[in-house]
């Protein structure tokens, strides 16, 4: 017979509150990188007489302690139940002292973390050179 035990559930893992100054560095340097490097290397003309979805955005939004990069889908067949749609695609966890987690999002929709406590200018060479993190 299988014995069940309670036992106490793990804790949360410890949220750092990130200064604004930290927000508005690392969103300054996350657009310049969209601008510079992702916008032109992965937003292309449609393809004529299509249905398949393409980029027509990539961005980049603070959530909580998190920074997402994200990428605007459109869908241009006539059976797609919305035009368009947005994707997440990479993630930088604040964890403290001017430090970030990366992660980039699984096929299954899981965030995977990569690289921990890296500064932003490692964080946003990883996004652009390792090919998990495109959009």
């Amino acid at each position: 017979m299988i014995k069940k035990v309670w036992k106490p559930r793990s804790p949360k893992k410890l949220k750092h509150k990130v200064p604004e100054s930290i927000k508005a560095a690392v969103k300054d340097k996350a657009d310049h990188l969209i601008q510079s490097v992702l916008k032109p290397e992965h937003i292309k003309p449609p393809l004529k007489d299509t249905d398949f979805n393409y980029i027509v955005d990539i961005f980049s939004k603070w959530h909580q302690s998190y920074f997402y990069f994200c990428a605007t889908y459109r869908c241009p067949s006539p059976n797609a139940i919305s035009e368009f749609f947005e994707k997440r695609f990479a993630r930088l966890e604040y964890t403290g002292s001017e430090r970030f987690s990366l992660s980039y999002m699984r096929y299954t929709g899981q965030w995977i973390e990569l690289f921990i406590d890296l500064t932003i200018d490692e964080c946003l060479e990883s996004i652009r050179s390792e090919p998990h993190y495109l959009p």
